[in-house]
């Protein structure tokens, strides 16, 4: 599991490195094209195949990354009602979620690779890139039942801890939780002289003796 785990990362970033390398050098380069001086050595270059590339690589990435997205936890879901059944009933709609996704997915990658079976007997290539289409389409087959195997292994690993996986949106990797903490500081409540403070909630050493709290009148003699 930790070599396909790894595999599956590197894929994912190789694709979103390579689409970025490939966008910014095909706006460059149409910049560089309105410069005078560089016009007619820019003119040699030919990027007209840039944007297909991008297209492709932003599709594979999409796939794997579903994929990734199942391992992590990271997919949006709507559990609101689930979260308040029993925990046995609870339990028995997450495992028939999982499996009911295993069984979609693996249906699509079922679908897509008899499509690309039949597109391979042809030789009908891409617009630009002049490419196999079996070879583009490839990635619904492949994207699909890693998906689909991703959900299987959420499910058996469900069943066996009773947790799912589960990714904190506001956590960034490679931060301390305690650095995040201490940063979470007020700073109009601070006394050391150098913050400015809320007047209309001043904190306790800028209140005068004898001052209602977020006023500067002193508090009249009780009665």
């Amino acid at each position: 599991m930790r070599v396909l785990d790894a595999l599956e990362e590197w894929i994912i970033s190789t694709l979103m490195a390579a689409a970025t390398l490939v966008i910014f050098v095909a706006v460059l380069h149409r910049y560089l094209v309105g410069v005078p001086a560089l016009q007619d050595m820019m003119l040699r270059f030919d990027f007209t195949w840039a944007q297909e590339l991008c297209i492709y690589l932003f599709v594979w990435m999409a796939k794997f990354g579903a994929a990734y997205g199942v391992r992590t936890g990271i997919h949006v879901g709507v559990d609101v009602v689930i979260n308040r059944l029993d925990s046995p009933l609870r339990a028995r709609f997450i495992v028939f979620g999982l499996l009911a996704g295993a069984l979609f997915t693996g249906v699509v990658g079922s679908l897509g690779a008899n499509f690309v079976y039949h597109i391979a007997q042809t030789e009908q290539v891409s617009a630009d890139l002049e490419a196999p289409m079996w070879l583009v389409y490839l990635a619904i087959p492949l994207g699909s039942f890693l998906m689909s195997f991703r959900f299987l292994q959420v499910c058996v690993a469900f069943r066996r801890t009773g947790s799912l996986p589960h990714h904190d949106h506001g956590h960034v990797e490679g931060l301390d939780s305690g650095a995040d903490e201490a940063a979470d500081i007020n700073w109009y409540a601070l006394d050391d002289g150098l913050h400015p403070h809320d007047l209309a909630h001043p904190s306790q050493s800028d209140r005068k003796p004898g001052t209602k709290p977020g006023s500067g009148r002193p508090q009249e003699n009780a009665r």
